[in-house]
């Protein structure tokens, strides 16, 4: 699966709910590695994705375009990523997805078979996922979002990642408060 050179991915968090969509010209296994260690990425040195939600990995590699010209992947990878992103809009409880860039309007596909695995073992997911540690990283990842963009003349896809991830903590602690309390708020 990660072995194929081209394909496009998506990001689940420990709730199950996707998070970031992204192709890939390099080999998937590397593209992903890269988002999850902070290695020159946009997404994570922008504080846009915190590499500690993803708790989950769904890929669709292409390995039919392992020869095929430039052009070709990318006019298959342009129409799967859409076709993955607006797949993703509609199971996602916001609506949206913490992606800072547009996702190019693209001809909808039936998508090929795909392959999602759980990228944390049982253990560290038990302890990264407690509501109490993922609302402190998620606050953080806010905070450090603004400063960006304070610093910055941001473009109009970071603002609105701002407003998915204040979206995100704001039902994670409502989630983690009704759960404590039994009362809605």
């Amino acid at each position: 699966m990660g072995d194929a050179k081209h394909g496009v991915y998506l990001f689940y968090d420990y709730d199950c709910e996707p998070i970031y969509v992204g192709r890939t010209y390099e080999k998937l296994r590397t593209r992903i590695r890269r988002h999850l260690t902070n290695q020159r990425t946009d997404a994570a040195a922008m504080s846009v994705l915190d590499p500690f939600e993803v708790a989950e990995i769904e890929m669709w590699p292409l390995w039919e375009l392992e020869n095929a010209s430039r052009q070709e992947v990318l006019s298959q990878l342009i129409n799967l990523e859409y076709s993955v992103y607006q797949r993703a809009l509609r199971e996602s409880v916001f609506g949206a997805l913490l992606n800072e860039k547009d996702v190019p309007p693209a001809r909808t596909i039936q998508l090929p078979e795909s392959y999602r695995i759980s990228i944390i073992p049982k253990e560290i997911r038990r302890l990264r996922s407690h509501p109490d540690i993922r609302i402190a990283r998620r606050a953080s990842t806010i905070a450090n979002l603004a400063r960006i963009i304070s610093e910055r003349s941001p473009s109009p896809g970071l603002r609105r990642t701002l407003i998915v991830q204040a979206q995100r903590l704001e039902w994670l602690a409502r989630k983690r408060y009704t759960s404590l309390t039994g009362q809605e708020r």
